[in-house]
């Protein structure tokens, strides 16, 4: 394997996407857009409605306090999680039958109404207060790890497989392998060339949309962009696989649209999966962009380390060895 060749394939194929001003557009600009779009959409300050969750509530008798009107209910799966939607100011109130207490964020004016409201029924009023402070996690901080994950996800599953299936059916492919280019050296650099332009365009939109809408960033940096990086390897690698043997854009179009679109609906890039059913939750942790959202969501809005995203980062990497080893298997010149 020469690196000369791999060098020369990858400033190609860099510089095609260079001068092609419409995929320049769609991988850089438009994420912006989208971004701006949605803060703007969903900016409005306050809720509809006041929310609290409740845990062993059978041990209280909190049924008056429960059908106040404007207020709703919400389900976890534990007590830690809907802690945490307390400290991004996701969740109003929480009530924890065992230890008979509530906890609130004190900075939240939500929970400070949902509060006064407790404090005024007679079954709740003996409750003992717990107070969990943090920063208000707003729609767009959430929503910008989805941008990136869904703009990451197209490019490779486009920029990677439907352009290699066009090399394939234009001849292109068909030439190359008359050169010293091994199939190896190939697909190294259109792995590479992917990669270099997918980091560039999702550091230029993080950065940005820091700059300008002030995210809430608790974690290290490093670590959210050492996810990405494996991600975007995740998802040129299963771009691999639909371009191995497809010899039809429009064929390769309808695959990879079917991959695509149930990621987009079920991993969480536009909303969150906690009110969904379980068993939904347990399907969407087949595919990988779950993974990589779930992992940059906790590395950026919860702070968490390495460790604490690890079974995410081994799913990634099991994904991305398979989608590779699959695509070598099938891969044909012609």
């Amino acid at each position: 394997m020469r690196l000369k060749h791999i060098g020369a394939m990858t400033y190609a194929r860099n510089m095609e996407f260079v001068r092609d001003r419409g995929t320049f557009f769609w991988n850089l600009i438009f994420p912006f857009f989208l971004v701006f779009g949605f803060s703007f959409a969903f900016s409005r300050d306050g809720q509809d409605l006041l929310t609290v969750a409740v845990f062993d509530g059978d041990r209280l008798a909190i049924e008056q306090f429960l059908t106040t009107p404007g207020l709703a209910q919400r389900e976890f799966a534990t007590r830690e999680l809907a802690a945490e939607r307390i400290r991004n100011h996701q969740l109003d109130l929480l009530i924890d039958g065992r230890s008979g207490s509530y906890t609130v964020n004190p900075s939240s004016t939500s929970g400070a109404l949902v509060e006064r409201i407790l404090a005024t029924t007679p079954e709740t009023a003996e409750l003992q207060r717990v107070e969990l402070a943090g920063r208000a996690i707003r729609y767009v901080d959430w929503f910008v790890p989805g941008v990136i994950g869904m703009n990451v996800l197209f490019s490779a599953m486009f920029g990677v497989g439907f352009i290699i299936v066009r090399y394939r059916k234009n001849g292109v492919l068909k030439r190359l392998r008359a050169t010293p280019l091994g199939a190896g050296e190939f697909v190294i650099a259109q792995m590479l060339s992917r990669l270099l332009i997918l980091v560039f365009t999702s550091i230029v939109v993080f950065v940005g949309t820091w700059f300008f809408l002030d995210l809430v960033v608790v974690g290290n940096v490093f670590n959210l962009l050492l996810v990405t990086v494996l991600a975007i390897m995740c998802f040129i690698s299963l771009g691999l696989v639909f371009a191995a043997r497809f010899r039809s854009e429009e064929v390769a179009n309808g695959f990879i649209n079917v991959a695509l679109w149930p990621m987009l609906a079920f991993s969480g890039v536009f909303f969150s999966l906690d009110s969904v059913p379980p068993a939904l939750q347990r399907a969407s942790l087949a595919l990988p962009l779950t993974h990589y959202l779930n992992a940059s969501r906790s590395i950026m809005l919860d702070g968490a380390g390495l460790p604490e995203v690890l079974p995410n980062i081994a799913v990634l990497t099991g994904m991305t060895v398979a989608f590779v080893a699959i695509a070598a298997l099938l891969f044909r010149w012609e």
